[in-house]
């Protein structure tokens, strides 16, 4: 990290609504990617505007497992083999991603555990070999800063709790070398029947050590149990709405409403299998969630290289402008869409943060066991 530090400067987060204009922009009107009457801007042109502003924070990218398969790349000058490289990221002004260190089926234990540091490692690799187009970051100040340098901010995560190995040392490991989100999902402490004690206790060292719960399929008791017990906000990284699409991942209205309650962020794919074949699919989640959920509480995920099929219109992570004109026709104002893009994920991390920082000057990390709670 020193490198990054002695890079970045101190600014003012894009992400606060403070920086919204003072006056919101009209309505548009309702053709496709017509000529705003006013100025004559297209839809489209002022979706590129508003992401110049407020860029794009994706909440998945399944980036660093596609790259293990290459025996080459250069994500600087382009790579066509992979859904995202760093022209087709400012394309598409994404200005932070999240990098999946989730595993294949199958692998548990020491061998989950082993895999993850592996991707980790390989996550640093390719961060320290872009040097002009990637930075590593951990904080929501940090992202802002790798934005206004010009770069895009990586954040290792989500990882698969199963990397965890029942351990609240490892936790504390994996967090030190740079993760910041775990999947609470395919283990024994949060499983179909909830957080056992011993989930209860991992959460709250989540808490204190400032990473962010990752929701996105777990069962809904433990959805529900998270609520109860985490002093910080949560996410799903991969979740869209299941009034609309039945897919296992996706959380129904009841779920959607309780996420709201409790100020957590809701990431919409855009994937054919969870939110439909078309952008206006994906922008109905996104209108749904928004009413059920509230503006504060939806976020954009791409889940690119990841392994799934994606609407035509937004083949790649060069595409995120076209969902947004999509927006801007159905009449989302700059408001929504700048807490869509940029300030609803930027809010995640600040109250982990700011949850972490204030754990800490009352708990000491916890050396409790899995036998001694569950056992």
């Amino acid at each position: 990290m020193a490198d990054l530090q002695d890079e970045l400067h101190t600014s003012t987060e894009l992400g606060e609504l403070d920086d919204l204009p003072e006056s919101l922009p009209e309505p548009v009107p309702a053709e496709p990617y017509a000529p705003v009457a006013a100025s004559g801007t297209t839809l489209l042109e002022r979706a590129h505007a508003i992401l110049d502003v407020y860029p794009v924070a994706d909440g998945y990218s399944g980036l660093p497992w596609a790259l293990r398969h290459l025996p080459w790349y250069d994500l600087e000058l382009g790579e066509s083999a992979v859904d995202t490289d760093v022209p087709r990221l400012r394309e598409g002004h994404v200005g932070s991603l999240l990098w999946s260190l989730h595993l294949p089926e199958g692998l548990d234990g020491d061998r989950a555990v082993g895999a993850t540091m592996e991707q980790l490692d390989l996550v640093k690799t390719v961060v320290r070999n872009h040097p002009e187009g990637l930075r590593l970051a951990h904080t929501a100040g940090q992202i802002t800063d790798v934005r206004n340098c010009g770069r895009v901010s990586v954040l290792p995560g989500p990882a698969g709790a199963a990397a965890l190995g029942d351990s609240l040392g490892i936790l504390r490991s994996l967090h030190a070398l740079g993760l910041r989100v775990f999947t609470l999902t395919g283990v024994t402490w949060a499983s179909e029947a909830g957080l056992t004690r011993f989930g209860e206790e991992m959460l709250r060292e989540m808490n204190r050590l400032g990473v962010v719960a990752d929701l996105s399929g777990a069962s809904p008791d433990t959805i529900r149990r998270v609520f109860a017990v985490s002093k910080a906000p949560v996410m799903c990284t991969r979740s869209a709405a299941r009034a609309l699409r039945p897919h296992p991942a996706n959380l129904p209205d009841d779920l959607l409403a309780e996420l709201g309650e409790a100020k957590g962020l809701c990431m919409v794919p855009l994937t054919a299998e969870q939110t439909g074949p078309t952008v206006r699919d994906v922008a109905d989640h996104l209108d749904h969630v928004r009413e059920v959920a509230g503006a504060e509480c939806v976020g954009l995920s791409g889940t690119y290289d990841a392994g799934t099929a994606h609407p035509q219109e937004l083949a790649d992570a060069s595409c995120y402008p076209h969902l947004i004109a999509e927006l801007l026709r159905r009449g989302w104002s700059e408001a929504d869409i700048a807490l869509l893009t940029w300030g609803n994920f930027q809010r995640v991390l600040r109250g982990a943060d700011f949850t972490a920082h204030a754990a800490q000057q009352r708990r000491e990390p916890s050396t409790a066991t899995i036998a001694d709670l569950d056992g």
